[in-house]
């Protein structure tokens, strides 16, 4: 066997694509790993005028022609990607390394080929790259969980200094306010109806229960909750809460109604009942249904829709009027910021109350604003919780 022979034995069993070119390019022979990636012989493959474009997937046909230009002028390059077109129509990707031959004399002999199946790294550089898309998306969803307990935490230091400041404030309200109620009760005792002031008697104990509204509500924002949890009737809550706020409706004529629907019973409870505490759900009811019957217009209406599944109860409060102003909406739940200043009907603490008390239990508060059609305040909180929640 001679030395040529020795060399084809040997690519032939190569288990890289491996081609001997002339040089002007044509094949002048290739080695039969090129049916395992292609599909076609190495018998096809030197019956091909244009050998090796047809084994190219059209988009690379430009690249493999520039190698073979650049093949023939005598340069090389290593491990240059490109898709082969294999026989059944699939398509793998492949690496071109190639270079120039010559004799003993120098004399140029061509060039040769050969192409690596690079598939399975491609797929795994894709699988990397879907990796790094993932890990992104996760320090991106992140990096937003931190910005928001970061946001979170100034808001409760934030309200941790408010708190001391409102119930020193209270404190010291509250001692000298039951001495204006005792010393006023005692002096309305001694009035007639007959004295020509008597009906400015009312507009004074209005406002001095108004004062000692205000006052409760710093405490109800910042103290912890001293409720147990028990188990009650959504229904029966709800319909004490809208005869608390019937005498506000019925001077805004506005209308209340209430509705129950898609309530599901669990292992232990009935369909609307739930194990909360009783007093601060009102109160988060009572505020919230307040400042819908007071955003609504005369002859507007409020809904109330409850819920429940498995482990949660939502209810919704929905009312007809003008809605919140962008520029107000992300300040709602601040304390002491109300948009009802000129009425002078409220201190901005009753929402701050609402989801502090909701918070408390494991729930949310958000308003969904439908401007100009009104706004939406959903309730969220768990069905059952503990005596330490």
């Amino acid at each position: 066997m001679n030395d040529h022979s020795v060399f084809r034995a040997i690519a032939n069993c190569t288990y890289d694509w491996e081609s001997w070119h002339q040089p002007n390019g044509k094949l002048l022979w290739v080695n039969a790993a090129v049916e395992r990636i292609t599909g076609y012989s190495p018998r096809e493959c030197l019956e091909m005028t244009d050998y090796p474009l047809p084994l190219v997937g059209g988009e690379y046909r430009s690249r493999i022609e520039l190698i073979l230009q650049d093949a023939i002028a005598g340069g090389s390059g290593n491990d240059v990607d490109f898709q082969v077109a294999h026989r059944d129509g699939s398509s793998r990707w492949a690496a071109v390394s190639w270079q120039p031959m010559s004799d003993q004399t120098g004399r140029n002999r061509g060039f040769r080929a050969s192409i690596r199946d690079v598939t399975e790294r491609h797929q795994l550089r894709e699988e990397l790259r879907l990796y790094n898309q993932h890990l992104e998306q996760l320090v991106q969803e992140r990096t937003a969980r931190i910005a928001q307990l970061e946001k979170q935490r100034l808001r409760m230091e934030k309200l941790a200094a408010l708190g001391q400041m409102a119930a020193g404030v209270a404190h010291e309200v509250n001692n000298p306010l039951a001495g204006i109620r005792n010393a006023f009760a005692l002096f309305r005792s001694n009035l007639t109806p007959d004295d020509d002031n008597y009906e400015l008697l009312d507009l004074i104990d209005g406002e001095i229960e108004r004062i000692s509204s205000i006052t409760h509500q710093m405490y109800q924002l910042y103290r912890p909750s001293q409720q147990a949890p028990r188990q009650f009737d959504l229904r029966r809550t709800i319909a004490d809460v809208v005869i608390l706020v019937q005498p506000l409706s019925e001077k805004a004529n506005v209308q209340v109604h209430w509705e129950a629907r898609d309530c599901v019973a669990s292992e232990d409870l009935a369909a609307t009942e739930v194990v909360l505490r009783e007093g601060e759900l009102k109160q988060i009811l009572l505020n919230v249904l307040r400042n819908a019957v007071q955003a609504s217009p005369s002859g507007g209406h409020v809904e109330i829709d409850v819920s429940t599944r498995l482990g949660e109860v939502r209810i919704r409060v929905t009312d007809d009027g003008p809605g919140v102003p962008d520029e107000f909406a992300a300040r709602l739940f601040e304390p002491f910021f109300s948009t009802k200043s000129e009425t002078r009907e409220g201190m901005g603490l009753g929402l701050s109350v609402s989801r502090s008390l909701a918070e408390a239990m494991g729930g949310s508060i958000r308003i969904d604003n439908r401007e100009p059609h009104g706004a939406c305040v959903t309730i969220t909180l768990p069905r059952l919780i503990h005596s330490d929640e």
